[in-house]
């Protein structure tokens, strides 16, 4: 078995965009993981410009070759659609022009950040003398396994290489060809910055049986990163041998309170639900107080009807409704639909007696994600923030702030809903780990 370069998969492409079939392309996750950490370990003599001299000619390729990165990606659409695949899924899967240029200004976002290898988190004397040091350093290889959203291509590679790690990528078989032409440009980058081409890897073939041989790769993958459905989550928890972040799902609720601006909470609904509905951090559920829910639905009710998202009503909410289930899309919420990452443009609301219930309902029905509460009393605010337990917790802002970028991490790997080791949106140092650097003279123990 073989390890297919990636630019030789590009290249091997058919004039359509079709890709070799799996049997043409061998690949071995054994050999892949080898050099993986051999490659790691070289990453650990190359210095900081060379690593972001590498994110620099990435940027710059990104933009040279995105008519490339265009053309794959729609040989990947049509395919895709061609099999039926759901049309969120597609919207996930969609690149534009400004869609790459964005991709560039990560990458070099991700450069201008200081570097993170060899930080000193930790300097102190001990007792006896001896020079104590706690030291940032890369985890080694890490493993990410992804579906449907090509950006995650770029992003991951790029933070793996400026915390110094090397990086597999197992993307999903929609978006194959897209996701091998971004590979591509990554490892040229890396190549022209002299750094071990093998710091970025890309799993070429789409046969599923590989995925079960990464997830038994213990001595070569320090870290293993799922980034997708609830299915593929799920199965990474249970049957991966190391480590994973296993977190991620998003079922996301804004609570509106009796003392909100009205005027904010329809603003911050609408766009945590509608700004764009495929993502883990859109909003899933709205709780609204009975004393403003009247209100808040007849302020909503013309933007979701233009914006084609269909409501998912409990009894009170279907009742105040009213003459507006003409013009919206309305259907009675049933049990199911609380506690559903939607992903679609699909909001459930409930009406709540009081911030008591509210906070019931989140702790009932959250995945631990993205929460907010609009509201102008500072009690609700103060008591929203900290006692709802979630990997970010927003007051009077959209649940679609939760992200790397937005966070000034420059993209992320993952948004962790773990509470070990990383929480919320991951970025270089959430991959990362540190060592003890003791120096004595001489020293021993009594």
């Amino acid at each position: 078995m073989v390890v297919i370069e990636t630019a030789q998969s590009v290249a091997s492409m058919t004039s359509d965009g079709s890709m070799p079939t799996d049997q043409a392309v061998d690949v071995s996750m054994r050999s892949m993981g080898e050099a993986a950490r051999t490659a790691a370990s070289d990453l650990g003599r190359c210095t900081a410009e060379q690593r972001d001299a590498a994110l620099r000619k990435l940027a710059s390729l990104l933009i040279e070759k995105s008519d490339e990165v265009l053309a794959a990606n729609g040989a990947d659409l049509t395919a895709a659609r061609a099999d039926g695949v759901d049309e969120h899924v597609a919207e996930r899967m969609l690149l534009k022009e400004a869609s790459i240029e964005d991709m560039a200004k990560a990458v070099v976002n991700i450069a201008d950040l200081e570097d993170p290898v060899g930080e000193v988190l930790e300097d102190r004397t001990a007792y006896n003398g001896m020079s104590l040091k706690r030291v940032r350093v890369p985890l080694g290889v890490i493993g990410v396994i992804y579906e449907s959203r090509p950006n995650v291509t770029i992003d991951i590679a790029a933070l793996c290489l400026k915390a110094g790690n090397a990086v597999i990528l197992r993307g999903g078989k929609e978006a194959i060809r897209t996701n091998s032409s971004l590979a591509s440009l990554v490892r040229a980058a890396v190549v022209a910055a002299d750094l071990p081409k093998d710091a970025v890897q890309f799993v070429e073939s789409t046969d599923r049986a590989l995925v079960g041989e990464m997830l038994e790769m213990e001595d070569c993958i320090d870290l293993l990163v799922p980034r997708g459905s609830a299915e593929l989550v799920h199965m990474v928890a249970a049957k991966a041998k190391m480590p994973a972040v296993t977190g991620g799902i998003g079922v996301c609720h804004a609570y509106v309170d009796r003392s909100a601006d009205l005027g904010k909470a329809v603003d911050v609904v609408f766009n945590a639900k509608a700004q764009r509905h495929t993502v883990c951090n859109a909003l899933d559920t709205m709780l609204v107080h009975e004393s403003v829910a009247k209100e808040v639905l007849d302020g909503l009710s013309g933007r979701f009807a233009d914006a084609g998202v269909e409501i998912r009503a409990d009894n009170r909410a279907w009742s105040l409704l009213g003459p507006k289930r003409r013009t919206l899309k309305v259907m009675p919420a049933s049990e199911d639909d609380f506690g559903t990452e939607f992903l679609a443009l699909i909001l459930s609301v409930k009406v709540v007696r009081d911030f008591e219930e509210a906070l019931a309902h989140i702790r009932e029905y959250g995945s631990g994600h993205s929460e907010a509460v609009i509201a102008e009393d500072s009690e609700v605010v103060e008591r929203f923030l900290n006692e709802v337990d979630a990997a970010a917790v927003f007051a009077n802002a959209s649940t679609r702030f939760n992200d790397g970028g937005e966070f000034g991490l420059g993209a992320e790997v993952a948004i962790s809903t773990n509470k070990l080791h990383a929480r919320g949106p991951m970025g270089i140092r959430e991959i990362m780990s540190y060592k003890w650097v003791v120096t004595g003279d001489g020293h021993v123990r009594e």
